[in-house]
């Protein structure tokens, strides 16, 4: 039987609220330190100070500027001793604020002579200067990036806490490119993804292959339309629940929601364009729930020209930033080359006709 939309659209709000309802944010886990880049941060430890003394920042020569204080290649300065020789890394020796280069002091047989003057914390890394006490190892809410990584490891820590949703995504033979964009977005925004491939296009093929038992979100991309061999929703309302098909978003309209059992279900349409839409519009308010993300960061630009948008549909549209402006790049259909270009996305709600030009506009970004 060939799928069919509903005589009415479903508006994007009833069909997120509908989607997020009863999901939680996930159980906090701890990764090592490799597998925590992306994932969002929770229960994140203090750290302690670092360096916990002064160290040497250069290779060279430990020694007081308070004790060197006119010393010049024209006047040096003599030593009774030769000072201590310092590695980067080194502990700083007792009485020592500065480290000087290899060629500041001259050895000749007994004689030691200083050429140069030093300034306190020259050469020095001071105690506390990378880590002050009790900085996070990262921000609570927010993904772990390669800088909180740095922290981690130098504070030697192994482990990170983070929330690390699960992701299966069940590819619907003839979405392979846009299977791969969407599991890409997903690995990026730390994900634990599984890709699975159904057998045919057919209803039973593309049932068969929906599996929740070990995820805590389900995609399909692909088969999500009204064409002669298009099944996803069909094969999911056989699994499942389907609980809005046909929505009021452009791109888009051909996605549905639903559930197999109590794991969410988004389907995805084929072709990149709506299947990115339906990413940005549908997925990641549900990532966000379950990995207990905070607000996502947005950048308040003005338009540099007119955005019209039909009421009852919800659009996203793509923006590339020019001269300290948002510039539309392509509203309704986004070829790809729009889609490989952009800086930023901008919803337009289903009751707003659009924006005019100079507008103001908070947009999210393509990649924070």
């Amino acid at each position: 039987m060939t799928q069919r939309l509903p005589p009415s659209l479903t508006p994007l709000d009833t069909a997120l609220a509908a989607l997020l309802q009863g999901v939680g944010s996930l159980a906090p886990m701890d990764l090592a330190l490799t597998d925590a880049v992306g994932c969002i941060a929770t229960g994140t430890p203090l750290l302690a100070v670092h360096p916990p003394h002064d160290v040497a920042a250069a290779d060279g020569w430990a020694l007081c500027a308070n004790d060197l204080v006119g010393a010049s290649s024209y006047s040096p300065l003599p030593l009774t001793k030769l000072p201590a020789w310092v590695d980067a890394g080194d502990a700083m020796p007792a009485g020592c604020d500065c480290v000087l280069d290899a060629d500041a002091v001259e050895v000749s047989g007994p004689l030691v002579q200083v050429l140069a003057e030093g300034v306190p914390g020259q050469g020095v890394r001071r105690a506390g200067s990378d880590i002050a006490e009790r900085t996070p190892a990262a921000t609570d809410g927010y993904p772990v990036g390669v800088a909180d990584l740095l922290l981690a490891r130098v504070a030697g820590l192994e482990q990170l806490g983070v929330r690390r949703p699960r992701l299966c995504i069940v590819n619907v033979p003839g979405a392979t490119a846009t299977m791969h964009l969407i599991a890409g977005l997903a690995r990026a925004e730390g994900l634990d993804v599984e890709t699975r491939e159904a057998g045919a296009r057919d209803e039973a093929s593309i049932a068969e292959a929906l599996d929740a038992s070990a995820c805590d979100l389900l995609l399909m991309v692909g088969g999500s339309g009204v064409g002669q061999r298009d099944a996803a929703v069909a094969a999911l309302a056989r699994r499942g629940e389907v609980m809005a098909h046909g929505l009021a978003l452009q791109p888009g309209r051909t996605a549905a929601v639903g559930r197999l059992g109590r794991v969410p279900v988004v389907a995805l349409p084929g072709s990149p364009d709506p299947a990115l839409a339906a990413w940005f519009a549908l997925v990641l308010p549900l990532v966000d729930r379950l990995s207990a993300r905070r607000t996502r960061r947005q950048m308040t630009l003005p338009l540099s020209r007119k955005i019209a948008s039909s009421v009852g549909i919800a659009e996203i549209v793509l923006l590339v930033e020019e001269h300290k402006a948002w510039r539309p790049l392509a509203v309704g259909e986004w070829p790809l080359q729009a889609i490989a270009c952009a800086d930023a996305w901008l919803l337009i709600p289903g009751n707003h006709e659009g924006f005019a030009a100079g507008e103001p506009v908070d947009a999210y970004l393509m990649r924070e």
